[in-house]
């Protein structure tokens, strides 16, 4: 299934960063993805935003997370032998990303262990951290992720 082009457990040595590709933020995309999953008025409406302590049409944290999540597609986990993941320790909205926000960020490798229960696969930790484009942090991410070893008897 997976080959050596792609990248195992072993290419993922705690401390690697990878960098994650920028996403603008359109108020089209703010509204269709709360009108689908979290239909607060702030995520729905211009008017409705700026009503709110969030300033503007605002992007669900979901939809943050989500975006967060196509950017790791992009950047790491198409062209990796990953097997998913168990779930996130945490995700921190730490400010609200409004429409025309421009999103960019990194993945850092933090630790990573061999599964006890199945052999041929690694567990990462990966944190992850947008900001938009004045440099400020949008959200922080941490979570496991499962990866094939390239070679189970050569693996540490």
């Amino acid at each position: 299934m997976y080959d050596d082009s792609y990248l195992h457990y072993e290419d993922f040595e705690p401390g690697r960063v990878f960098d994650l590709a920028p996403v603008t933020v359109t108020a089209g995309e703010i509204i269709e993805f709360a009108s689908q999953f979290d239909p607060q008025p702030m995520h729905l409406s211009e008017e409705a935003g700026k009503a709110s302590i969030l300033g503007g049409l605002a992007a669900s944290g979901w939809h943050t997370c989500a975006l967060l999540h196509r950017m790791l597609c992009d950047a790491i986990i198409s062209r990796a032998a990953s097997e998913g993941g168990p779930g996130i320790e945490y995700a921190d909205w730490k400010r609200p990303v409004l429409a025309g926000d421009t999103l960019s960020g990194t993945c850092t490798v933090a630790d990573r262990r061999l599964s006890a229960s199945r052999p041929a696969i690694g567990i990462l930790t990966i944190e992850a951290e947008l900001t938009n484009q004045r440099g400020e942090i949008v959200c922080r991410t941490r979570q496991p992720a499962m990866m094939r070893l390239r070679r189970v008897e050569k693996a540490q």
